[in-house]
């Protein structure tokens, strides 16, 4: 399976908007994180992810999302993700960082 990234700037809300679309594994967790490096290069600003079409998620793509909410986190900002399957729910519930992460739905 591959992954689709698509990282846009809403000004309106002054917060990047994340949609991941597919596997986020070993073998697409580079694409991920080149996708997400533009967030902290560019303009530090909240994050929100709709993960509606995330198939699966590894601890590779977990802890990505986590390096990435960490620099968010030295700025004061936070990462919400929105729209998790229950399988991908799951998988935030069983290591603890559905504490960490801001799940909604």
């Amino acid at each position: 399976m591959s992954l689709n990234v698509d990282v846009n700037f809403n000004k309106t809300d002054d917060k990047w908007n994340v949609a991941l679309e597919g596997e986020i594994d070993i073998y697409t967790a580079t694409k991920l994180k080149e996708s997400l490096s533009v967030i902290n290069e560019e303009n530090i600003k909240d994050v929100v992810i709709n993960m509606q079409n995330l198939e699966y998620i590894d601890s590779t793509g977990l802890g990505i999302l986590v390096g990435v909410l960490k620099r968010l986190k030295q700025k004061e900002k936070d990462i919400y993700i929105l729209n998790t399957k229950a399988n991908v729910k799951k998988i935030f519930t069983i290591t603890g960082l559905d504490k960490i992460f801001k799940l909604e739905g």
